[in-house]
C-alpha cells in the first residue's frame, strides 16, 4: 500500500510516498521554509508523488505529523491530509512529532528507551517517553527543564528533539543522542503510519494555548449608535 506523509509542523514542509509491503520509501519532497506552509503544502505533496511515479489515485492512506509544533503548521497539515483523504476516500493517520522523533532515534540506538523533547521555552517544553519497544509510557505532556532533566539522569534514555542538547547539558553527564531537530525526517512519519490501524480523524495536537493576542492597542472605539 502506498502511503503518503505529510509534516509541516515545523520549519519544514515535507512529503513522503511509502510502500508499505515493500517498505521502500518511493519517492520524497522537502522544504525549508519557516514560514507559509499553507502555500506550499500541495506543491510539496504534489513532487513528491511526481517522484515516486504514482498518481494521486494509487494512495492508499494519508499520515500527518500532528504536533506538538507550530500552531499555525500544524492545522495547515491535518487541514490538508483530511481533505486529500476525503477527497480519495482514504484513511488518514495522525503521528505525533515526538513519536516520529522517537522512532528515528531507535533506528541508531535500537532497543534502547527513549525521551523526545523540543522546544525552547526551559519551563515549559514538550515531552514524551517510550520505552525499549518504542510504547509511549508518558505523556506527551509539558515539563519544566527540572522535570526533564530528573527523568533523563534517572532512566538514561536516548535523547531526541531540538531541546535534547538543553536536557543533557543540564543532566551534566554523557547521554546518547538521537535526531536534535523539532521535526523527525519524514519517512518515519510514514513507518509508523503503516503499523496503525485507522481510528478517528486526526486532530491537531496543542499542550499549551496560542501565543497570539488581541492588540488591544489598535482596537477601535464603537460607534454609538
Amino acid at each position: 500500500m502506498n502511503i503518503l506523509a505529510i509534516d509541516t509542523a515545523a520549519t519544514l514542509c515535507a512529503a513522503c510516498v511509502y510502500d508499505s509491503t515493500a517498505r521502500v520509501e518511493k519517492g520524497r519532497a522537502v522544504l525549508e521554509l519557516g514560514k507559509g506552509h499553507a502555500e506550499h503544502v500541495m506543491t510539496i505533496v504534489g513532487q513528491a508523488l511526481e517522484h515516486a511515479g504514482i498518481p494521486y489515485e494509487a494512495l492508499g492512506t494519508v499520515a500527518v505529523s500532528v504536533g506538538p509544533g507550530s500552531f499555525t503548521g500544524v492545522r495547515v497539515g491535518v487541514a490538508a491530509a483530511r481533505g486529500l483523504a476525503l477527497a480519495l476516500k482514504v484513511p488518514a493517520i495522525g503521528v505525533t512529532t515526538l513519536e516520529a522523533l522517537a522512532a528515528e532515534a531507535r533506528e541508531s540506538f535500537p532497543h534502547r528507551p527513549v525521551l523526545a523533547v523540543i522546544g525552547n521555552r526551559p519551563e515549559s517544553l514538550a515531552t514524551a517517553r517510550f520505552d525499549a519497544s518504542g510504547a509511549c509510557i508518558e505523556g506527551p505532556t509539558l515539563a519544566t527543564i527540572e522535570t526533564v532533566t530528573a527523568t533523563a539522569r534517572a532512566g538514561r534514555p536516548v535523547l531526541a528533539g531540538d531541546a535534547a542538547g538543553l536536557i543533557a547539558e543540564a543532566a551534566g553527564g554523557t547521554l546518547d543522542m538521537g535526531p536534535q531537530r523539532a521535526t523527525a525526517d519524514i519517512l518515519f512519519y510514514a513507518r509508523i503510519a503503516a503499523r496503525r490501524p485507522p481510528g478517528d480523524k486526526p486532530k491537531p495536537l496543542y499542550l499549551r494555548a496560542p501565543d497570539a493576542r488581541p492588540q488591544g492597542a489598535f482596537a477601535l472605539p464603537l460607534k454609538d449608535r
